[in-house]
């Protein structure tokens, strides 16, 4: 969000726990972790600075990061979106996260990053073969974590891991370090594609389409963005 000054203004994001399921973090711990995520390891790379506001509310003009208890739709962590008055909200569902083995932290993580990096969940990039790339720069590397002040946190991509062509020198291509070329998905991670129009998901392995399979992923992000 470019200031008057060309800089990059930090976006507010009110920050609210509406779940009655423990976490298993504190939440003021986390929030203060995700800041750091947010300062030391995203907006340093993407440029997206942004201030988290713990709240009860939604906040005037400010974005939402808010944790409920029970899944919206069905089968999932988390999600973010456009609401009506046009400010990005992301979701984080407790209780499929923790009975899923996911840290509330790693899916905040994720959708933070990814509401700051495309928040109108509609970016896309062409790469190889012809197809376009959706801007989500924590699925490919889903899986991979690493902590803050202790606190696990979502890896996440770079900006040269959506470009086709290498520069001379090598690029780093993820927070991890565990991408080794552009576009790569790991083993647990998934892209969501478009070829001549159509929609599909790249997995990075088998045991990720089986996963796939098992789920409703009627109403998962790779299926309404």
């Amino acid at each position: 969000m470019p200031s008057a000054s060309g800089r990059h203004a930090a976006v507010k994001i009110a920050c609210i726990n509406k779940a009655r399921t423990d976490l298993r973090v504190d939440f003021d711990r986390m929030i203060r972790a995700l800041q750091t995520f947010l300062d030391e390891c995203l907006a340093p790379v993407w440029h997206t600075p942004a201030r988290l506001v713990k709240s009860r509310r939604e906040l005037a003009g400010a974005w939402t990061l808010v944790f409920l208890d029970d899944a919206d739709r069905a089968q999932l962590l988390g999600y973010h979106k456009l609401m009506k008055n046009g400010l990005p909200l992301a979701k984080v569902f407790v209780k499929p996260s923790l009975e899923g083995g996911e840290p509330i932290s790693v899916v905040a993580s994720h959708e933070l990053a990814e509401m700051l990096v495309d928040p109108g969940d509609n970016l896309w990039c062409v790469g190889p073969k012809g197809r376009f790339y959706a801007y989500e720069v924590c699925d490919p590397v889903e899986q991979e974590q690493f902590k803050l002040d202790g606190i696990p946190m979502s890896d996440f991509l770079y900006p040269a891991y959506f470009q086709k062509q290498r520069a001379s020198r090598p690029a780093q291509l993820d927070y991890s370090k565990r991408i080794k070329r552009p576009f790569q998905v790991l083993p647990g991670g998934y892209s969501v594609v478009r070829t001549r129009g159509r929609k599909g998901i790249l997995l990075g392995s088998r045991a990720k389409e089986r996963q796939f399979k098992a789920e409703d992923r009627r109403f998962h992000r790779s299926e309404y963005r």
